[in-house]
């Protein structure tokens, strides 16, 4: 068994911000050269998170708009009186803050309309870091 660990970093510009880090990821996978195992996806932190959506502008939208709906800025969270940002680590604790995949043949598996995204949540622009680690034979 191998266990290849690297790391993404990239800035972000604040809530809600969708970064597309599915070809980061498959390239990792690739360059691992672990043939059959798994993919974990995992971003270290409160207020961000790892998602699987197709990656189409309005369905992008329609997600933002949702996470907005469901988890408002501002209703008085108690979280709030410490750095005003209880609904990013509301929203991130929904969503979570990993996904794995499966590797097979060498090759990250998802669905055609399956894209990985970090989700940016907190209420500033922020450097991110993830968490890349593929396991397997």
């Amino acid at each position: 068994m191998r266990v290849v660990t690297k790391e993404l970093h990239f800035s972000t510009r604040g809530e809600i911000d969708l970064v597309d880090i599915t070809r980061d990821v498959e390239r990792i996978v690739e360059e691992s050269e672990i043939e059959n195992g798994q993919v974990l996806v995992f971003v270290p932190g409160a207020t961000g998170a790892i998602v699987t959506i197709e990656h189409e502008s309005g369905l992008l939208e329609d997600f933002k708009r949702a996470l907005k709906e469901l988890i408002p800025k501002g209703r008085g969270y108690l979280h709030d009186r410490i750095d005003d940002n209880a609904h990013s680590h509301l929203r991130a604790t929904l969503l979570g803050a990993s996904e794995c995949f499966p590797v097979a043949d060498g090759r990250l598996v998802r669905g055609t309309w399956q894209q990985i995204f970090f989700v940016e949540l907190d209420v500033r622009p922020r450097h991110r870091r993830v968490i890349v680690q593929v396991i397997g034979e």
